[in-house]
């Protein structure tokens, strides 16, 4: 899953990356809002955390610009104003969540997990692909009598191939999803941990389009 992560405060912004990095997510940094809304126009991301309190641009303006161009991108505000009113303006013009400082990460990670899934899976429950049913805290991966490790990236991918089932997924999108803006992203890599994953769950779970990309299908 790839995030944006708009937040002006250097030290705040740093540990939430590191923490949601942690946590198996992709993320990108934006430190003011015109660099954020720029970023949430350019590239797709699964949700935006968005600081009300930037540079520059406020967030709310952000929020309403990307509304207004049809930006349908799950977004959480993250801010010091938690009065009721600023709550209502913010989910008015947009908002599908919203979480006052301070807090824990724990809630802000159960947050995101939450407005990912109701985005995939409107009907909620497990994330799961057939039999295998993926844990997200431990990113580990079990069908009752076999449970593997993944790896960050091993994770990152099978998750984002169960909250696509069926759809067909470049190798160019998958590789957006999997690692950062900043690193040397090989597209081909994808099709070594693909490999690791058939030959874990089953050669038949991910299937090849030719030339198109690859098909999560338990």
């Amino acid at each position: 899953m790839r995030l944006l992560l708009v937040e002006d405060e250097t030290e705040l912004a740093a540990s939430l990356k590191a923490k949601l990095v942690d946590a198996g997510y992709v993320v990108d940094l934006a430190h003011d809002g015109i660099e954020g809304e720029y970023l949430g126009r350019e590239f797709e991301y699964d949700t935006i955390i968005l600081d009300l309190g930037l540079p520059e641009r406020s967030g709310l303006e952000v929020l309403q610009n990307w509304r207004e161009a049809k930006i349908t991108t799950p977004v959480l505000i993250l801010t010091a104003r938690d009065s009721w009113q600023d709550k209502v303006t913010g989910l008015q013009t947009g908002a599908d969540d919203y979480l006052a400082k301070p807090f824990h990460s724990e809630e802000l990670l159960a947050r995101i997990q939450a407005l990912i899934r109701r985005r995939y899976q409107p009907a909620g429950g497990s994330l799961q692909g057939g039999e295998w049913v993926l844990n997200e805290e431990t990113q580990s991966v079990s069908n009752g009598e076999q449970s593997f490790q993944l790896t960050g990236t091993e994770y990152r991918l099978l998750r984002y191939f169960m909250l696509n089932p069926g759809k067909v997924l470049s190798k160019a999108r998958l590789t957006e999803h999997v690692y950062e803006m900043d690193t040397d992203r090989d597209s081909n890599v994808i099709e070594v941990y693909v490999r690791r994953l058939r030959d874990r769950l089953g050669k038949d779970i991910i299937q090849t389009r030719r030339g198109q990309g690859y098909i999560f299908a338990p």
